[in-house]
């Protein structure tokens, strides 16, 4: 139990929403003044609030504060200036992520010329106004289980709940702030925040949704960045104008990675643990489902919530586990413990990883609330209920286990009534004169697939594309040193990658030393920087 407690220990941190009080103040400048916030020993973290207008088209209106987070360069002397980056979601806290040690750990060869600065986006983390529905989500959320399949869809009642779930929503945190939650309102914010750093343009890193955030800036203020990274990104125009689309392709190729890490099994059983017994694990895996759903595995180890888990608990498991190829190791120790009958590492992380519940309160992380009204606000989803229906069949006739993606459970955004009012929906063509961008793109990637990749550089058009031939969502931080060689570069002294640059991921498929699966760093680099951003509909 110890190696899976520590891995619950990590997933809390990373996940908690960190309310704690500036310890001391810092020299302030242009404006904001910088108290030390620091939530581990033996780092320098300092947090300030910016404030932005709640309405841009009303700039002497209603104003609320966004939380901002900076780790200071190493080298002042040399410093270039600013990196403000955004780790995706929507709906994830930089601010945490930075108190927790994560902009040490991660962007540790960047930190020696740039402040690493993250600001929680409007409805976020630690800015005022930060959206939270107060739901259980295992039960009430938008992904509540049971996963609805054709077999067991009762439409009146799904409605129901959903209605009831957009009600307390929509009371609970106001109309106002769920209509002003946009990307491009993001975007104009750290525009002011680019201006209160110092900074005369721009130098940005975008994982996940942030390269949409990234991508929105650029059409926005095109002449007010030097150096855009955009890894593991989204097709722009897709994202909003056709998100059911783009919600059935990320399915797809979350199908297809769980395929390639039951083949990497079949050849590496002895770093799988033998789970399969042979050369078909998923074999194993759905027979394992098909045991867990007819009698659902005990998990009497985890003592915050001993309840026996099912096979949409080991599906969502799944999900988890597809984001960084560090972690399949790991989940090869939660299938053979399955498949053992003891679901104690499943109850963990579906209760603390995918659905965010805090072991001692029982409480749940609003990331998702986030994510679902920033997205459902400025995205164009259809109204009709009966689309939802049929996406939802068809994805489980298609999706043997990731089917809860797409359809039923998206039911929630065609319902949405909150609609931004100042969304922006392109074009998002960089001018040939501006800064190239540097897009990132991992060949498997779950979340946000290649090709989306490809459609986006197309689209920006001033766009050059690298590309890392391997596993997981995003690239940079530890999976290649080519891909972090080529980032650190563009980045510190302006120099692209060549065209068609492509690197392998080394990341090997092997269980690790005790000793480091045990350490707080060696979980913190198997999760990943998308741990704390996480949702439990997979984006």
């Amino acid at each position: 139990m110890k190696r899976s407690r520590w891995l619950a220990a990590a997933v809390c941190a990373l996940l908690a929403i960190v309310a704690g009080a500036p310890a001391a103040s810092a020299q302030g400048s242009n404006g904001l003044e910088w108290k030390d916030c620091a939530l581990v020993p033996d780092i320098v973290v300092q947090c300030a609030a910016q404030t932005v207008p709640l309405d841009y088209d009303r700039p002497n209106g209603k104003t609320f504060d966004i939380a901002v987070a900076r780790v200071p360069a190493k080298d002042q002397a040399h410093k270039i200036g600013s990196l403000i980056f955004n780790l995706g979601g929507p709906g994830g806290s930089q601010v945490d992520f930075l108190q927790l040690g994560g902009g040490a750990l991660f962007f540790d060869a960047l930190n020696e010329k740039y402040d690493i600065v993250g600001f929680d986006p409007r409805g976020t983390g630690q800015s005022t106004r930060a959206i939270d529905c107060k739901v259980n989500q295992e039960t009430q959320g938008p992904t509540s289980q049971p996963f609805p399949t054709p077999f067991n869809l009762d439409l009146p009642a799904l409605l129901a709940k959903d209605q009831r779930y957009l009600h307390r929503c929509l009371v609970l945190n106001g109309a106002d702030i769920l209509s002003h939650v946009s990307t491009a309102e993001t975007s104009r914010d750290m525009d002011v925040l680019r201006k209160a750093v110092g900074d005369q343009k721009l130098t940005y890193f975008g994982y996940s949704y942030g390269t949409f955030l990234g991508a929105t800036y650029a059409a926005l203020f095109p002449n007010r960045f030097r150096a855009l990274v955009l890894d593991g990104p989204l097709d722009a125009d897709e994202y909003l104008s056709d998100p059911l689309k783009g919600s059935n392709e990320q399915t797809a190729a979350f199908e297809r990675e769980l395929s390639r890490f039951f083949r990497a099994c079949a050849a590496h059983q002895d770093q799988c643990l033998n789970f399969g017994q042979g050369d078909d694990p998923e074999d194993a895996y759905d027979a394992l489902i098909d045991r867990a759903n007819a009698t659902p595995i005990p998990a009497l180890g985890y003592t915050p919530d001993p309840r026996p888990v099912d096979g949409d608990d080991i599906n969502a498991v799944a999900v988890i586990a597809m984001y960084a190829k560090q972690s399949w190791p790991f989940f090869a120790e939660v299938l053979a413990a399955a498949d053992a009958n003891d679901g104690t590492l499943v109850r963990a992380l579906v209760d603390e990883a995918f659905y965010g519940r805090d072991p001692d309160t029982g409480t749940f992380d609003p990331i998702t609330d986030r994510f679902f009204a920033i997205y459902g606000a400025e995205a164009h989803w259809p109204s009709d209920i009966g689309t939802y229906v049929r996406e939802g069949e068809q994805a489980w006739g298609m999706f043997n286990h990731f089917y809860s993606n797409h359809g039923y459970t998206e039911l929630n955004f065609g319902l949405w009534p909150a609609k931004a009012r100042d969304a922006y929906d392109g074009p998002f063509h960089v001018k040939a004169s501006a800064p190239t961008p540097l897009v990132v793109a991992t060949t498997y990637d779950p979340a946000t697939p290649y090709r989306g990749a490809l459609k986006l550089v197309r689209t920006l058009g001033n766009a050059r594309l690298l590309t890392m031939r391997g596993d997981g969502h995003t690239a940079y931080g530890g999976n290649s040193p080519c891909i972090d060689d080529a980032v650190n570069a563009y980045l510190l002294e302006g120099d692209l990658p060549a065209p068609g640059t492509s690197c392998r991921q080394a990341v090997p498929f092997e269980q690790p030393p005790p000793a480091v699966a045990a350490s707080a760093q060696g979980q913190a680099r198997a999760l990943g920087p998308w741990a704390p951003y996480r949702r439990s509909i997979l984006r």
